[in-house]
């Protein structure tokens, strides 16, 4: 099932039928552990609708939750990330990063700072080299479950995160940093590692950047991110989590004002985001 949020209601949509309700509290009705299981028991006392469509401008599918992220968790990361830092003397820290046992896990954004579907994310002033990286996102319960998945838009200045890898908080969290969306998806399942996640960048009206990587190519396991994240931090809301990005366009190509950005994982959704300063 998918569930979309529209102001304050949620649409959920389950074998091709849309049920809708006001929800006042998002926090806790995402924090559920076996949440599968409660909302197809719910939505039997829900409202069905014809109106919704999954094309319209939708809120970011999230409470007060925060958003952290992976990096370096598949090779096509570690060698942008090496690259770009070089010049630093950075370049070993993300191989040796890749290789290791711990991960690197980083704070990201809050719901103030994000965006959903057709919404307007930000490229720095301050940087001039800068890309969306497409990342399967986790939504986990406080008990540290994972209980659906989404699209999220790690926007990234690859300018300021190559010039010093301690500038990496500057380079990743900033003002319309992250978007999330169309819905989350939650399965009883795990999600396929056969999974597909496309990347399309648009500008004037043609395609200037596609790419496209599967889930089973990440060297790391969804909950061991998981596991790592909880290990000195409680989350009362739960939280959610974007798992790293094997697509990253070249080192020539920067976004520019005015791109478009559509991320797509295969049976959750596309993403759509526009580039604003």
């Amino acid at each position: 099932m998918k569930i979309y949020k529209t102001a304050n209601e949620a649409v959920i949509v389950h074998d091709d039928i849309s049920y809708k309700k006001q929800i006042s509290d998002w926090d806790h009705f995402l924090n559920r552990v076996n949440l599968y299981d409660v909302l197809l028991n719910e939505i039997k006392d829900w409202e069905q609708t014809t109106n919704f469509d999954d094309k319209n401008t939708l809120d970011i599918p999230m409470g007060t939750q925060e958003i952290w992220a992976s990096g370096v968790t598949y090779m096509r990361s570690k060698e942008a990330r090496m690259e770009e830092s070089k010049d630093a003397g950075g370049g070993t820290f993300y191989d040796r990063v890749y290789d290791a046992e711990r991960p690197e896990l980083f704070f990201k954004s809050t719901t103030a700072r994000s965006v959903g579907h057709l919404g307007t994310v930000r490229i720095r002033k301050d940087s001039n080299w800068n890309v969306p990286e497409p990342e399967l996102t986790l939504l986990i319960s406080s008990a540290g479950t994972i209980e659906g998945y989404t699209v999220g838009n790690d926007m990234s200045s690859r300018s300021i995160e190559g010039e010093n890898p301690l500038y990496l908080p500057q380079a990743k969290t900033y003002e319309g940093c992250a978007a999330l969306g169309p819905c989350i998806y939650v399965t009883k399942e795990v999600i396929d590692p056969c999974t597909i996640i496309t990347l399309d960048i648009h500008r004037n009206g043609s395609t200037v950047f596609s790419g496209e990587v599967a889930l089973s190519t990440m060297k790391r396991k969804h909950q061991d991110l998981v596991d790592y994240l909880f290990r000195e931090c409680n989350f009362p809301q739960g939280c959610f989590l974007m798992t790293g990005t094997g697509i990253i366009p070249p080192d020539d190509f920067t976004l520019a004002v005015g791109d478009e950005t559509r991320i797509s994982i295969e049976g959750i959704g596309t993403l759509v985001n526009f580039v604003g300063s």
